[in-house]
């Protein structure tokens, strides 16, 4: 798969990959927010077994990876090399950075609270852009590349969440994709 150099080319790729991908993308979307849900009901089920010595929480940890599984392949049916292993990261990491997100928004930090929101949906954006072909190996080392060279934006205001729109580069792209394809309110 070679670079994107261009917006042209960009949206020639978001539509070559709606036509090979004809998925229904809010429904998908909808499902991944249940497997983000699931990985963390694993997670906890094994803390609280530890905790409580109780071998009835680990006894159901089977059952709900059996769950997330079954329910993972239906948004990644095929794949290739650890795609499905590092989809299943990606989403537990959005999970979770939206949960910490939420601690600290609760603690009256927003402004952290605003960046890893933004930075769960970069994760997020990046599973898409994985699952939908839409990245190679290259396209990941000029992300690595991107987030050591991106400037640092001024704060916005407590109030305000910061802007989505100002981030360039592969995570701006995915967003843009995202943003233009998964549509959560159509029915």
């Amino acid at each position: 798969m070679k670079k994107i150099e261009n917006v042209k080319e960009f949206v020639e790729k978001i539509d070559s990959a709606k036509k090979v991908n004809p998925k229904d993308l809010s429904s998908d979307q909808d499902l991944t927010i249940a497997i983000m849900n699931l990985i963390s009901i694993e997670e906890h089920l094994v803390f609280s077994g530890a905790k409580t010595g109780k071998t009835s929480f680990y006894d159901m940890v089977q059952d709900i990876r059996e769950l997330r599984k079954n329910l993972l392949q239906k948004v990644i049916p095929a794949y290739e090399g650890e795609v499905w292993c590092i989809s299943k990261h990606l989403l537990a990491s959005s999970m979770r950075l939206m949960e910490v997100g939420t601690k600290q928004q609760s603690l009256g930090n927003t402004q952290e609270a605003y960046q890893l929101f933004n930075q769960a949906y970069d994760l997020y954006c990046l599973f898409w852009g994985l699952n939908l072909n839409m990245l190679n190996t290259a396209d990941v080392k000029r992300i690595e590349a991107d987030v050591k060279n991106e400037a640092v934006l001024p704060p916005p205001a407590p109030e305000k969440a910061p802007e989505t729109e100002t981030k360039t580069g592969f995570f701006g792209r995915m967003k843009a994709f995202v943003r233009q394809s998964v549509n959560c309110c159509i029915e």
